[in-house]
């Protein structure tokens, strides 16, 4: 006997339609599978009415055939029905009743879900090679099974649609910067530098001399002019750096080095430019630090723990730079076209003269001055 409740569940053999299953099989017409079934079983049906007998043929007898035993259909002998499978999976809201044990083995449907706020009766084991659903798919208070590990996956942030940039293309493009920026102090910073080691150098050579004469390597004080210079360096070396990123990265989001590494700097909440006074606090928590150099390396220890703090955010992947202005960096599709600013309207101002009317114009004033 079955141990499905009687009820109206969708046809096994034609799932576009549903039957009433009274316990022990099928019975009544079937009906659509989104018509509203009745509450109760179907009503009987009504045996159709006899055909009228048709009257017998004079010229041929009649002969009574011998009586045979009834049998099925061969094809009902080897398989069952064209479409027939399991039992259907129980109605909304069905629960078992205490106790209750699936048949041996019994497999769920393909698709099918506990109904929400379900729970399994104590003692119930899942069946055999029964998967839970991927996290994503369990609905609303639903539980999962008793012993059930529950491993959820992890998310990636993808920032306006774009994928965020590794930690070695940010490491490249951040070399080509500095490589770009060392090329510029050369150049401008270049004479400084020069005067620099003139007065530098014969402490220098007084340092070395002393230790190879056996002596303390004591290094010698620099002068006044030396420390001057070394300030004056740095301060140019830190204006060349801002010059360099910041307007940069307040246009497009990319400066030399992010552009060949197909890396951009875009703001948290939207895509828009970032505008110079973001892209100048986003810098400047990095790049302020430079003239500390002349502090025993204090901002060179400083700008280091800044360039190494996205490793300690596994979410947006952000430094200590970009946490201030509230921005990331997110790798660009081969295809991406970085996108051109619409020309801005023109303010409506007087109608442009032509040279006939400046003409004309100029003769009435040279009259009226007369």
């Amino acid at each position: 006997m079955s141990s499905l409740p009687a009820g109206w569940y969708k046809d096994p053999a034609d799932p576009t339609t549903q039957r009433y299953w009274d316990g022990e099989g099928w019975i009544g017409k079937a009906i659509p599978a989104d018509a509203v079934p009745p509450d109760g079983p179907p009503p009987a049906e009504e045996p159709p009415p006899p055909a009228p007998a048709e009257p017998a043929s004079p010229a041929a007898p009649v002969t009574a055939a011998p009586p045979q035993a009834w049998a099925p259909p061969p094809q009902q002998q080897q398989a069952p029905p064209p479409g027939w499978g399991p039992m259907p999976p129980p109605p909304p809201g069905w629960q078992p009743p205490p106790g209750w044990q699936p048949p041996p083995g019994w497999q769920p449907p393909p698709g099918w879900q506990p109904p929400p706020g379900w729970q399994p009766p104590p003692g119930w084991q899942p069946p055999s090679g029964w998967q839970p659903p991927p996290p994503g798919q369990m609905q609303p208070g639903q539980q999962p099974p008793p012993g059930w590990n529950y491993t959820p996956y992890p998310v990636v942030a993808r920032p306006h649609g774009f994928a965020l940039a590794g930690l070695g293309p940010r490491l490249v493009a951040r070399l080509l910067d500095i490589l770009a920026v060392l090329v510029l102090n050369v150049v401008v910073n270049g004479y400084f530098a020069y005067q620099f080691w003139q007065e530098f150098r014969p402490t220098f050579r007084a340092s070395m001399d002393a230790a190879e004469n056996g002596n303390a390597f004591d290094v010698q004080p620099a002068s006044g002019r030396t420390e001057a210079l070394l300030w004056v360096m740095l301060i140019v070396a830190t204006l060349l750096w801002l010059l360099y990123e910041a307007p940069a990265t307040a246009s497009s989001g990319q400066t030399l080095g992010k552009r060949l590494m197909r890396i951009k700097v875009v703001s948290v909440e939207n895509t828009e430019p970032l505008g110079f006074g973001r892209a100048f606090g986003r810098w400047a928590r990095l790049g302020l630090w430079t003239p500390a150099w002349g502090c025993a390396g204090f901002g060179l220890v400083m700008q280091l723990i800044d360039s190494v703090s996205p490793l300690f955010d596994q979410k947006l992947r952000q430094a200590f730079h970009d946490k201030t202005a509230r921005t990331v960096v997110v790798a660009l599709p081969p295809d991406y076209q970085q996108p051109v600013p619409a020309p801005r309207k023109a303010h409506p101002t007087a109608p442009p003269t032509t040279p006939d009317q400046t003409e004309g114009q100029s003769s009435d004033d040279s009259a009226h001055s007369r």
